[in-house]
């Protein structure tokens, strides 16, 4: 049974009817790490969950100096006003994140936004009392700084690293399984993390078969042209339907599910597969790009369909691995090194999950829930 989160904190907006609240899971060496999402469809329970989910990736990241925590603000992140929102949800929460919450980006909210605001507020990147006092440390967030503006296959390393992260957890879980080459893959979801994967996957000979965004599902049983797709993709991850090659299917994006495959990945919201749609599943595999994007219900009819998970905490690890060793100095600022110390991690992880699994005879989340439990359960910076 899971630890219960340390805090949770309600902010209610004054200009807007925009509502959010921050969850901090575990706090090791009086720091916590997390992104915040903002989405009309969040909700308080999400978060705890999304938080909870945050100390067991933190624990697989094999981080010594982080728990987990994340925040959430229940609003249309396409909205005119939704940088506004941000910034007085951020004002809201600032004795927070001064008490060592580091609270960043995730769907729907941009880190660049986040790091912006923060430093406007004058709080800059969120830090303990010792952090800001090491001089070491003071270096390594410089790195990190300079890290954010480098950029990688022609994304910016926090737009890309989830994203390659969950493509090698991907890959190592389909050799494990011995997969035939060049697996079918679809992918839900097109924003930073969906579009950075389909073009590692790209790279890799995978094909993609099927992507979804929030508009639309786009199929094509010989592969999809996705640097194409990429280079001509619209804000906040919508692609261009003028683009699109005259033999791709187009279908209403509640269909990606429909589409054939050996590789599912929900990249973007959460329990999109659950109770009443996991029987349709027809990979033998799935990718847990998105945050906690399979229920309960929904992994016992898996499992008894012999479809294996690539659990989110161990495939999309990658967007907290790139701050937790550049801010404490684990890799130098180079982009290459960055890329082989998160993609060699998760491969990593995956293989342990998926080898102790079959050991076990359990399920891949159960025993992911095991080896990656947090264990310690500090205070913040106070």
């Amino acid at each position: 049974m899971d630890q219960k989160p340390y805090a949770v904190v309600e902010w209610n907006d004054t200009e807007s009817d925009a509502k959010g609240w921050l969850c901090a899971y575990n706090f090791v060496n009086h720091y916590c790490g997390g992104g915040t999402r903002m989405h009309p469809t969040v909700t308080k329970e999400e978060v705890v969950r999304l938080a909870t989910t945050m100390g067991y990736k933190y624990k697989a990241c094999e981080s010594e100096t982080t728990g987990g925590c994340k925040g959430g603000i229940a609003y249309d992140y396409k909205a005119p006003d939704a940088k506004d929102v941000l910034r007085r949800y951020l004002n809201a929460m600032a004795p927070y994140i001064k008490a060592g919450v580091s609270i960043g980006g995730d769907l729907g909210v941009d880190y660049a936004d986040v790091l912006e605001i923060l430093e406007d507020m004058g709080i800059g990147l969120p830090q303990t009392k010792e952090m800001k006092e090491s001089a070491e440390i003071q270096q390594y967030i410089r790195n990190h700084d300079d890290a954010c503006d480098m950029t990688y296959d022609g994304f910016k390393m926090y737009d890309m690293i989830t994203g390659y992260g969950c493509a090698h957890s991907l890959d190592e879980a389909w050799k494990y399984k011995k997969g035939d080459e060049g697996a079918r893959v679809v992918i839900q979801g097109f924003g930073c993390v969906g579009a950075s994967m389909a073009n590692n996957l790209d790279q890799m000979g995978y094909k993609v078969v099927g992507i979804a965004d929030a508009n639309l599902m786009v199929e094509c049983q010989d592969g999809l042209d996705v640097k194409k797709l990429i280079e001509t993709r619209k804000p906040k991850g919508e692609m261009d339907p003028d683009a699109f090659e005259s033999n791709y299917i187009v279908r209403e994006n509640t269909e990606w599910l429909d589409v054939d495959c050996d590789v599912l990945v929900p990249a973007a919201l959460e329990d999109v597969i659950n109770k009443d749609n996991a029987e349709k599943v027809k990979a033998s595999l799935i990718v847990e790009a998105a945050n906690i994007p399979v229920t309960a219900e929904a992994d016992e009819i898996l499992r008894n369909n012999n479809v294996d998970i690539c659990v989110d905490f161990v495939a999309n690890l990658g967007g907290i691995r790139i701050y937790d060793s550049l801010v404490f100095g684990i890799v130098d600022p180079v982009p290459q090194q960055i890329v082989d110390d998160t993609t060699s991690l998760i491969r990593k992880q995956t293989r342990l999950m998926f080898e102790e699994a079959d050991k076990r005879n359990m399920s891949h989340r159960a025993v992911a829930r095991e080896l990656f439990k947090p264990d310690v359960f500090d205070t913040p910076d106070i």
